[in-house]
């Protein structure tokens, strides 16, 4: 399996904001083919130890079946558009891909 992980952190960071991007992510990122697990949820303010990097606001994690899915994701319509209304909010993206098992 391929873990793909999205950490969001938005130029305006109100509630409103963080709503709306995790609202884009299930309407655009859950129902792609190969995906075995999606969840999307905020940065939780009690996870403040000193280890936890809490510089993004909106967490993305969706496992795919194979890295073949996650590629066809990539390029999928919905995902393509879920960049496109969204990424003018973004001040940052980080990525983490892995294989999993």
């Amino acid at each position: 399996m391929l873990v793909h992980n999205v950490f969001f952190t938005l130029e305006d960071s109100s509630p409103a904001k963080v709503d709306g991007l995790l609202a884009a992510c299930q309407k655009y990122l859950k129902d792609h083919p190969g995906v075995v697990f999606f969840a999307a949820g905020k940065v939780g303010d009690e996870f403040a130890r000193p280890v936890n990097d809490r510089m993004y606001q909106v967490a993305l994690h969706v496992v795919f079946t194979d890295k073949a899915a996650h590629d066809q994701y990539q390029v999928a319509p919905d995902h393509l558009k879920f960049i496109e209304e969204n990424k003018p909010n973004w001040r940052n993206v980080r990525v983490f891909d892995s294989y999993c098992s």
